[in-house]
Parts: C-alpha cells; structure tokens; sequence
C-alpha cells in the first residue's frame, strides 16, 4: 500500500546508498592510515604510514567510483 506522505522504496534505497559514500570514504582513508601507522611501529620505520594512506584514499575512491557507476546502469 502507498501511502503519499512516504517516500518510495526506491527513492529510499538510492538515498541509502548514496549516504554510504558519505562513510566508506573517510573509513577507507583512516584504516588504510591505521595499517600504516602499525606497519611502521613493528617495521621501525617512519614512512609506510603515507603508503597507507595513499592506498586507502584510493581504495575509496575506487569504491566510490563503483556505487556511482552501478546505480547510473540501473
């Protein structure tokens, strides 16, 4: 049953989906940070961090690129 003062079902999961960019961004970019940082208190070094770092901005980036090209094919 539709009711009008709710929005569609549809509506609601793009909606979701979208706000979940809003996350997977910045939570790829501080895990990718966090292995660095433990890479490089257990290797002694004082560089890896920035790797990290690196691969996980990327990782978001990749992952956003994803959800906006599969929900565009839909």
């Amino acid at each position: 049953l539709y009711v009008p003062d709710q929005p569609p079902k549809r509506l609601v999961a793009q909606m979701a989906r979208y706000s979940q960019l809003a996350l997977t961004l910045p939570a790829a970019t501080v895990v990718g940070w966090l292995i660095g940082e433990a890479l490089d208190k257990r290797l002694h070094t004082t560089w890896l961090y920035l790797v990290g770092l690196i691969l996980g901005i990327v990782a978001g980036f990749v992952e956003l690129v994803r959800t906006v090209t599969s929900s565009e094919g839909k």
